[in-house]
C-alpha cells in the first residue's frame, strides 16, 4: 500500500495538560514542542503554520497523550495531556497505555538474552526450540527451515500481519489456537506463506512464533517471563505482559477511544498474542528501554544484553530492519524506532543510537499516531535532530502547459491507483475512494505535498511524453506507470 494517502483526521474534543514532571531545563523546551506543533512540509516565505498540542488532540478527537524525552542519555522531561477516560482523569507520566506492536523491540530483547544465556539459537531451526507447538510444512516452501533471525527480522515468509485483539466478554483463545487459527482465535493459521530469508514482510504471526518458543524453552508463563528477563533488570516497573490488566493496574490504565471520539466499547481488548502487542507501559519506562540500549552499546550497561549482542540487535537488515526494530538514519548518526497501532492505541518511539536522544509518544485513540507523528517532529526540531524535522521545499514556477502533461491515471499495484487532475494552475493528486490534496512544483518534473512529506516526481520519455512517475516518502521510493 503507498502510504500517502488516509494521512488526514478532523474532528474535535476538549483536552487538558497535567502537572508535567520535567527539570528546570526542560520547562522551555515543553513549551517550544507542545506549544508549535510543525507542519511535515515548510516553503521558504510563506508564513508558519502551527497549533499547538491541545489544538491538534481536540481536532483529531484524542482525549489523551502522554510525552517523555530522553536527551544526553536521561529523561529531561515527561508529560501528560488529556483526559484517560470518561471519568475525565488526567493522564499523568504513570498513566499506563496499549504499546501495540511497541511490544516487539522489548520482547526481542528477552528472546536475545536467551540467545545469549544459550536457551534459544539465532540460527537454527525454530522448531528445535518448540514443544507445545510447531510450525507446520508448507507445500509453497517444503523442507524450509525457519530461524528466530529470520523471525526477529521479518524475513521469515511468516502469515498474519497483526491482530485485532478480543473485546471485553469475548471469548480469548490460548496461544496455540492462535497459532493454528482455531476458534475462538479471530485470525488466520500462521504458517509459511513465502519462502524464509527472500523477501521481507511485516509480520505480528512471527512475533506469536517467537513468544511460544520462549515460553517452551523457559518454562514460564510470558508476562513473569518478560519481567525476570528485561522490565524488572532495567527498571520499568510501571509495565506489564498481562493480558487481561491486572485490577491493581487498570486504576492507572488508559481506556481505547475510537475515530469518532468515543470510547471503545468494554474497554481495552486483550492480546493473547503478548510478544506481538501485549505490553501495557509509559513513556517514562520505554524510555528506560532507550536508555538501556544506548547504554549497552556504549559498553556502560549491560543488564539484559552485552555490547555484542545490542550491536547485532541493531544492525540493519532487509529493509533496514535490526532484530525486532526499525533501524534508519545516517552511518554517523543511526537510530532505532518503532510504533503501535492496537484497537484505541497509537504510539511511535524513536531514538538515537549517539548521543542518548530519543522520545517517545503515545495516545489513547485511533489516528493517535498523526499527531505522535507531529509531537516527534517538533521535538526533533527542539533538539536539533538531524532526522524527523519538518521538509523544506522552495516552490517554482510552471507553465499549464507543462502540468497538462501530467494529467491523467497512474497504476501504483494491480489493485491500487492514483489520479492526476488539473483545475486552473493547480495540480492535485486523490487516490479512488479518497481525498484530494494539491501538490506543488519544486521544478518542471518534481513536485512536493504540504500535508506530508512526499515528492512525486515524473518521467518524461524520449517522443515527450509522460509514462511514469516515482513517488518518494519515507525513505522509500513507488514507481507508479501512467495508464
Amino acid at each position: 500500500m503507498i502510504p500517502l494517502f488516509g494521512i488526514l483526521l478532523v474532528g474535535a474534543s476538549s483536552a487538558r495538560a497535567s502537572k508535567p514532571t520535567q527539570t528546570a531545563t526542560g520547562q522551555s523546551q515543553v513549551a517550544h514542542v507542545t506549544g508549535c506543533l510543525l507542519p511535515p512540509v515548510l516553503v521558504p516565505g510563506e508564513p508558519r503554520e502551527c497549533k499547538t498540542l491541545l489544538a491538534r488532540m481536540a481536532e483529531l478527537k484524542i482525549p489523551g497523550v502522554s510525552i517523555a524525552v530522553v536527551h544526553n542519555g536521561a529523561v529531561v522531561w515527561a508529560e501528560g495531556y488529556g483526559v484517560r477516560g470518561p471519568d475525565g482523569k488526567p493522564v499523568t507520566k504513570d498513566t499506563l497505555f496499549q504499546a501495540g506492536s511497541m511490544s516487539k523491540p522489548v520482547a526481542a530483547m528477552a528472546a536475545l538474552r536467551l540467545v545469549q544465556t544459550g536457551k534459544l539459537s539465532l540460527d537454527t531451526d525454530i522448531n528445535q526450540a518448540l514443544t507445545s507447538w510447531h510450525i507446520p510444512r508448507s507445500t509453497i516452501a517444503p523442507d524450509a527451515k525457519v530461524t528466530l533471525r529470520e523471525l526477529l527480522t521479518h524475513t521469515a515468509g511468516i502469515s498474519v500481519v497483526g491482530f485485532r485483539g478480543y473485546a471485553a466478554g469475548a471469548p480469548v483463545p490460548t496461544l496455540t489456537q492462535v497459532l493454528d487459527g482455531s476458534k475462538p482465535a479471530n485470525t488466520a493459521p500462521i504458517k509459511i506463506e513465502k519462502v524464509p530469508g527472500t523477501e521481507w514482510g511485516y509480520s505480528g504471526g512471527g512475533f506469536t512464533v517467537i513468544q511460544q518458543a520462549m515460553v517452551d524453552v523457559a518454562h514460564e508463563p510470558f508476562p513473569k517471563l518478560m519481567a525476570s528477563t528485561v522490565l524488572g533488570p532495567i527498571g520499568m516497573t510501571h509495565s506489564t505482559y498481562q493480558q487481561p490488566l491486572s485490577a491493581s493496574m487498570t486504576a492507572d490504565a488508559a481506556e481505547p477511544y475510537s475515530a469518532d471520539g468515543a470510547v471503545i466499547p468494554g474497554g481495552a481488548h486483550t492480546y493473547p498474542e503478548m510478544a506481538a502487542a501485549g505490553l501495557w507501559t509509559t513513556p517514562s519506562d520505554l524510555a528506560k528501554y532507550i536508555i538501556e540500549v544506548q547504554q549497552s552499546l556504549a559498553g556502560k550497561t549491560n543488564h539484559v544484553l552485552n555490547t555484542g549482542m545490542t550491536v547485532a540487535m541493531l544492525a540493519p537488515g532487509k529493509n533496514r530492519w535490526g532484530l525486532g526494530v526499525e533501524t534508519g538514519g545516517s552511518e554517523e548518526k543511526p537510530y532505532f524506532t518503532h510504533g503501535g497501532v492496537n484497537e484505541g492505541f497509537q504510539s511511535l518511539f524513536v531514538a538515537y543510537e549517539k548521543g542518548g536522544d530519543g522520545a517517545i509518544v503515545m495516545t489513547n485513540a485511533v489516528g493517535g499516531m498523526k499527531i505522535a507523528q507531529e509531537v516527534m517532529r517538533s521535538i526533533a526540531t527542539e533538539y536539533g535532530w538531524p532526522d524527523f524535522q519538518p521538509a523544506v521545499h522552495t516552490l517554482a514556477k510552471v507553465d499549464r502547459g507543462v502540468l497538462e502533461k501530467y494529467v491523467g491515471t497512474y497504476q501504483a499495484t494491480p489493485t491500487f491507483s492514483v489520479a492526476y487532475t488539473l483545475e486552473g494552475d493547480q495540480l492535485f493528486v486523490q487516490a479512488s475512494g479518497q481525498k484530494k490534496f494539491p501538490i506543488f512544483p519544486e521544478s518542471e518534473s518534481k513536485f512536493f505535498m504540504k500535508v506530508v512529506d512526499a515528492e512525486i516526481e515524473f518521467h518524461i520519455n524520449d517522443q515527450g511524453k509522460v509514462d511514469y512517475l516515482v513517488l518518494h516518502q519515507g525513505g522509500h521510493d513507488y514507481k507508479e506507470m501512467k495508464k
